[in-house]
């Protein structure tokens, strides 16, 4: 059925409310770009969407079905196996979640825009390591995989809330669809099924299914993510018989043709792809993509803000400030502290407190996941406010974190 997002019925109303009085035309020709309708429409069924649509909804999933994947990389084979390692970023993401929205809602009460509570909730990973990356290593290696991990769950946390908070009316069969699908991969992992093409193809159809349901459609990311097996098909023992054969061969030109030499090589290279698990192999492979390509577009196809009616006065613009600048260290902070006070987590090699609070605000980077939100929350008459407090907060949250980091490496490379 044909739908049009929150975002894209703000857009139309704005244009039309103002577009003779203040807007440049080159402002109407970017906007209208983005709300170019493609799809496929077959009499009066109707499966079109807004560019917008397919970025924010399409390309997203792509981003969070990297994230889960890494999440689960970290906890399986990385360094959060470790139950008390992996409760601090935890424990950390719960106060940078819980806390922020706090602020907001207090600042916000009695006002209308109460509902965008989420947009304080989540931290840009892309721009918080890369402000880490500004240090080299001269930060320790563990706040950045402390600050991942606490993204990692940011974000996932963010777009749980969009799925169930900011859905519309379930779609039950649309959605039994999807759960049919997720089934489906279950148990095609179970079989053995290697094929990437086979697990693309249901992963579409559970795409198709969970955006039809009403529920967020980037929630198809994560849970597939979250599935992806992290166990290699070839063994090491294997691995090492395989190629063993293969140079057992005699020096010389015997790897074209129908010959026995081509066929151990062509098993090798098999046996050498499999012997990575399939969490990493797709992680390395959709990493660039994710990073170089769709969050690039994904930042220009929602960043986009026209600052008639929109200014610091707002009541909404400060909420979103406060969440990030003050909110989120103060909640990262707050129960990082009680988890290792408690003794539920510990604190890892290297990793100090005043590298914490460096980090706790660069966390307050909301940036894409909060513009992200944001388009899913307001509609036109506060969408472009709270984009200035999105934009602003987390200028203001990078800022003092890279300061911090900047005043204590100097202190380190004094010592």
């Amino acid at each position: 059925a044909k739908r049009t997002p929150h975002h894209e019925m703000g857009i139309t109303s704005q244009r039309q409310s103002s577009s003779t009085t203040w807007a440049p035309d080159a402002a109407y020709v970017f906007l209208d770009f983005w709300e170019t309708r493609i799809g496929l429409t077959f009499g009066s069924w109707d499966f079109s969407r807004s560019l917008r649509h397919w970025v924010n909804d399409g390309l997203m999933t792509l981003f969070f079905f990297v994230l889960s994947l890494e999440l689960k990389r970290e906890i399986v084979l990385g360094e959060l196996r470790n139950p008390r390692q992996v409760a601090l970023p935890l424990a950390g993401a719960v106060g940078g979640m819980v806390v922020p929205v706090a602020v907001y809602l207090a600042l916000m009460s009695g006002e209308s825009g109460l509902h965008g509570w989420g947009t304080v909730m989540a931290t840009d990973t892309a721009f918080v390591i890369g402000c880490l990356a500004l240090f080299g290593n001269r930060v320790p290696p563990t706040l950045r995989l402390f600050l991942l991990s606490l993204a990692i769950f940011d974000d996932v946390g963010a777009i749980l809330v969009v799925a169930l908070g900011y859905g519309e009316a379930l779609n039950w069969p649309a959605f039994g669809g999807g759960l049919l699908g997720i089934g489906a991969v279950a148990s095609a992992s179970r079989l053995g099924i290697r094929s990437v093409p086979v697990y693309s193809l249901i992963g579409a159809g559970i795409w198709l299914c969970i955006d039809a349901s009403g529920i967020h459609a980037t929630i198809a990311g994560v849970i597939l993510g979250l599935m992806t097996p992290t166990d290699v098909w070839v063994s090491d023992a294997r691995l090492r018989g395989v190629l063993g054969r293969l140079l057992a061969h005699p020096a010389g030109e015997y790897w074209s043709g129908d010959t026995a030499e081509r066929h151990d090589l062509l098993q090798a290279r098999t046996a050498v792809t499999e012997s990575v698990s399939p969490v990493e192999r797709l992680e390395m492979i959709l990493h660039p993509w994710v990073g170089f390509a769709i969050m690039p577009i994904f930042a220009l196809a929602n960043a986009g803000i026209t600052f008639q009616g929109a200014d610091f006065r707002q009541t909404v613009t400060l909420a979103i400030i406060a969440g990030l600048v003050l909110g989120k260290p103060i909640g990262i902070l707050g129960f990082s502290w009680l988890a290792v006070r408690s003794g539920i987590a510990v604190l890892a090699t290297g990793l100090s407190w005043p590298f914490i609070v460096a980090g706790s605000f660069l966390a307050g980077i909301g940036f894409t996941m909060s513009l992200f939100i944001a388009g899913q929350a307001f509609d036109a008459t506060m969408l472009n406010a709270a984009k200035l407090g999105i934009l602003s907060g987390s200028a203001f949250a990078a800022t003092i974190g890279t300061l911090i980091l900047l005043q204590l490496t100097r202190l380190e490379t004094r010592t």
